[in-house]
């Protein structure tokens, strides 16, 4: 889906040469680096680690953490625009950014999506699909939406939580057994957070939109998602679902860029239900996990796509030119034993994507394989067996 920029605004390029700002310096941050420094830009980065993944690859690192308005500043000065990998930053050292250069995708968009019980009801009032849900703020808020949503109910922490983090599921026994409540409630720090009923679902999907500062927008088609332990385990193109239903999310996803005046990308999480209902679950303004494969497959990457948002220039054609698809490597592989990445590169259309991330940890993504194929479930079945082929040779 696209949309065409408005001939009534006049916002100047930034060519070649020219300097971007990235809060945040992680693996997102890193590959979108590699991106603009391919189209000629330097880049400076501010995160939390000197030595963070994108730190290896950029022109300057500022050391900060997510809510020091003075790293940010010092990020901001000089720069020609300013973008992000990550939406939990300060809303303090965003203002202050905004001050300096021009910040995209804008403070009052990330203010509502970073926390999750503004951004449910953002959505909700303004009309988009969503399930059952109630916004949390103590206990006994809890377990009166517990008695109230039908079956078991997902808590998600409003501010922080991601890859599963800060998020807890209630079962139905807690109709019957408050102390279920009250532990779940302890569980996120008894912190405000989004009580959503849990959904029989067909598939979970995503829709990347981006949306350039002339106002153009264009939607990459569907992707379909594979969650293991509430991590995203793996991600396809195209998604496969119905083509009327994909048609639908795209117009949704562009919608929503539209409607929260987004310089830059949006991804927008969707579960598909059982009954065919197409529910908006998240929203991230920023690259996706899901869209890793899109520097294989599609003929615009995210990445480069989010340089063009920053930088206002046309955006970048988003149809797909081969199935594709991407697993990702978590850090519990090196730590069980030493990955055999040779053995696993015998697979053919694989590529490996390393983040140069200093430590494994359970649960950490480290790296991800991509791969094409004749169609998705080919380019499935490589990444997955390469990623089977880094453990020990077993037969």
């Amino acid at each position: 889906m696209t949309a065409e920029p408005s001939p009534n605004k006049k916002i100047p390029s930034i060519e070649p040469g020219g300097l971007i700002g990235i809060l945040g310096g992680g693996q997102l941050g890193r590959m979108t680096a590699i991106a603009a420094r391919t189209m000629g830009y330097r880049v400076r980065v501010m995160d939390p680690e000197a030595k963070c993944p994108a730190s290896f690859v950029v022109d300057d690192t500022i050391v900060g953490k997510w809510d020091d308005v003075n790293a940010a500043k010092k990020l901001a000065r000089g720069a020609d625009a300013v973008t992000l990998e990550i939406e939990q930053i300060g809303v303090d050292a965003l203002t202050e950014v905004a001050g300096l250069a021009p910040l995209r995708p804008g403070v009052e968009a990330i203010r509502i999506i970073q926390d999750k019980t503004l951004q449910k009801a953002w959505l909700a009032e303004n009309g988009f699909p969503v399930g059952p849900f109630r916004i949390i703020r103590g206990e006994d808020e809890l377990h009166h939406a517990v008695q109230t949503l039908a079956g078991s109910v997902y808590l998600k922490i409003g501010r922080g939580g991601y890859d599963g983090r800060g998020q807890v599921r209630i079962g139905i026994d807690a109709l019957l057994n408050r102390k279920i409540v009250t532990d779940a409630w302890a569980s996120i720090g008894e912190k405000p957070s989004v009580a959503e009923q849990a959904l029989d679902l067909v598939s979970e999907i995503s829709v990347m939109a981006a949306r350039n500062p002339a106002g153009e927008i264009r939607t990459y088609p569907a992707a379909r998602n594979h969650h293991e332990n509430q991590i995203l385990a793996w991600s396809v193109l195209p998604s496969g679902v119905d083509p009327k239903l994909e048609a639908r999310a795209e117009k949704i996803a562009a919608s929503i860029i539209e409607k929260l005046g987004i310089e830059g990308l949006l991804c927008v999480e969707m579960f598909v239900t059982r009954q065919g209902r197409l529910l908006v679950n998240e929203l991230a303004p920023r690259p996706h996990n899901s869209y890793h494969q899109s520097e294989r497959g599609c003929v615009t990457s995210q990445f480069e796509q989010l340089v063009r948002t920053t930088c206002n220039l046309p955006l970048g054609d988003t149809s797909l030119i081969s199935p594709c698809a991407i697993v990702n490597l978590l850090g519990d592989i090196w730590l069980t034993s030493s990955p055999n990445f040779a053995r696993a590169l015998e697979v053919p259309g694989v590529r490996l994507h390393l983040y140069e991330k200093r430590a494994a940890k359970m649960g950490r993504k480290m790296g991800h394989f991509s791969a094409t194929g004749a169609t998705a479930d080919e380019a499935l079945e490589r990444v997955l067996e390469a990623k089977k082929r880094l453990g020990p040779t077993t037969g």
